[in-house]
């Protein structure tokens, strides 16, 4: 099964320290990446090894993420930084619902 774009494959997945290094509220790099989840001109959300990370803010713009490293550049006028746990989801709904 191949993995989904901009997400490293699992069997592959080296266990990765969670980092931001914030500049001047105009540069972040985030290390622990596994995925990008979307992004636009007003934020990104970020899959890491610690949760998902929402950044919120204007003219952002996401470089792309490092296989290798877990590693991805963010710039732009960075407003907020925002941590939700990651959520895994199997079985779909009814196994939600009767689970």
């Amino acid at each position: 099964m191949a993995a989904r774009q901009n997400e490293l494959p699992q069997a592959e997945l080296p266990v990765q320290a969670h980092t931001l290094m914030l500049e001047n509220r105009h540069t972040l790099v985030a290390t622990g990446v596994t995925r990008v989840i979307s992004c636009d001109e007003t934020g990104a959300a970020l899959e890491t090894t610690q949760g998902n990370l929402t950044i919120g803010g204007q003219e952002i713009q996401v470089g792309e993420l490092s296989v290798r490293t877990g590693e991805v550049h963010i710039s732009g006028k960075i407003e907020f930084l925002q941590y939700a746990e990651n959520r895994q989801t199997s079985g779909g709904f009814f196994k939600r619902l009767f689970g």
